[in-house]
């Protein structure tokens, strides 16, 4: 966690010098497609003066000024699994948006899902050293959580602090600068599989770019798509993509728990390719053009050409009813609905005060998804689509891309990390040294 912890700050650091610089690139790498934004910083300093002006207003900073979006290709259940060719649909992707904005970009950040996320609640206290709070009692706070034993190959991607009490005064977002005795902090920290996020890193690397920073797709589209008081008084994001359910948990403005299920919208063709024996780009557009999961009487009359480049005339004109479309893609479809229940049932989802799930991602715009949803997780359901930010094209204002805007708004407004504190080094985990020490031995 030490080599982490450094490289974690190191990347923060290169994005503040990035954004400095005015140009800075974000990238989604996703199942199904690869999405790249570049933004161009103009006056995020105009903001922060300003007392008044919360933290989505900040948005205000930065415009977007190319986009581009390729099919993905060697990522499988949001994991890069070809290098090659996730490098070669990366390049293709900030190509296109280098050209539309008319310059090059050094510095990236990357989002990505899967590699099989886990939440940790962390809590820890301390005693003021003086009057008032400072940063350094926040530090000493943060360290004295007890963190506990992660595993050796997996990576903390989040650790922030979504609480702090003083005094038995409890839900402080930032007490700096306050009056007590004694502080205490809960923590939220996010781990996942190491390999994940040092293959995507060797894969930025090998695009001759330098990785600014990294974030969970669950964590970047609650971001997007949770308007403010739902952010506030609690809600899950459900992001349905296309190799993996991204699955998140907002309460004062905070993630609190995060998932990940791995089954996703390309489960869902390759079951209409299999149904209907068609090829997965035709079943994909049958998917899109026709798709569904609630069947009316209708459907059993309106016909859907499979079409196809068979040779067999026969075989090619074949033609199927909607509603036998619909009987392929609803227990699928009720599946993956059913394990997101598991998984909210597992974080207690139904103790929060407000319990307002939103579905973004692509495999949201199935028709009559939001019915469906309500039915099986028993909430209030809506679909949502990501904020609008300045200058985003039309084509990326639809759900599929609410990954891709979230990560615009965690570039220019990231939320305090663990990370962004000095934490003293005899406070550093003591399995994590014990890590470094090996590693220095060995080494020199």
């Amino acid at each position: 966690m030490i080599e982490l912890y450094e490289s974690q700050r190191a990347m923060r650091a290169m994005r503040k010098a990035a954004i400095q610089r005015g140009v800075v690139a974000v990238l989604d790498v996703g199942t199904s497609k690869i999405s790249c934004l570049v933004l161009r910083f103009d006056g995020t300093g105009r903001f922060a003066a300003a007392e008044e002006v919360g933290r989505m207003a900040g948005q205000a900073g930065f415009r977007v000024i190319g986009a581009a979006t390729t099919r993905s290709r060697g990522v499988r259940l949001g994991e890069i699994e070809a290098m090659a060719e996730t490098e070669r649909a990366i390049r293709t992707a900030v190509q296109a948006a280098q050209k539309m904005a008319q310059i090059r970009v050094d510095h990236v950040i990357a989002c990505f899902s899967g590699a099989r996320p886990r939440s940790y609640g962390l809590a820890g206290e301390v005693d003021i050293t003086g009057q008032t709070v400072t940063e350094n009692d926040i530090s000493r706070v943060l360290s004295a959580c007890d963190v506990p034993d992660i595993g050796e190959e997996r990576e903390v991607l989040h650790a922030q602090p979504v609480n702090f009490a003083l005094d038995h005064r409890s839900g402080l977002i930032d007490p700096r600068g306050q009056i007590g005795n004694w502080l205490a902090t809960d923590m939220h920290m996010l781990t996942v599989d190491g390999v994940a996020v040092q293959n995507l890193a060797h894969c930025v690397k090998r695009c001759d770019m330098e990785l600014a920073g990294v974030g969970s797709s669950a964590y970047v589209s609650g971001i997007a798509a949770l308007v403010e008081d739902e952010q506030e008084l609690g809600a899950a994001c459900i992001d349905l993509g296309g190799g993996s359910a991204g699955l998140s948990i907002f309460i004062k403005k905070h993630m609190i728990y995060a998932d990940c299920v791995r089954i996703g919208g390309d489960h869902v063709t390759s079951d209409i390719s299999m149904g209907l024996q068609v090829p997965q780009a035709t079943a994909e557009r049958i998917k899109t053009f026709y798709g569904g999961v609630v069947a009316t009487g209708m459907d059993d009359r309106e016909m859907i050409e499979t079409g196809g480049e068979t040779g067999d005339y026969e075989h090619d004109r074949r033609k199927v009813s909607r509603a036998e479309l619909i009987g392929i893609m609803r227990p699928r479809v009720e599946e993956i609905l059913e394990e997101v229940r598991a998984r909210l049932d597992a974080a207690g989802f139904d103790h929060l005060p407000s319990q307002q799930i939103v579905l973004t991602g692509g495999g949201s715009q199935i028709p009559g998804l939001d019915g469906l949803a309500s039915r099986i997780l028993g909430q209030r359901v809506r679909l949502g689509r990501p904020l609008r930010v300045h200058g985003l094209p039309q084509a990326a204002t639809g759900p599929a891309f609410a990954s891709a805007v979230g990560m615009c708004l965690f570039a220019a407004n990231p939320q305090d990390e663990w990370w962004d504190f000095d934490i003293p080094v005899d406070r550093y985990p003591a399995r994590s040294l014990r890590r470094a020490v090996k590693w220095f031995r060995d080494n020199w």
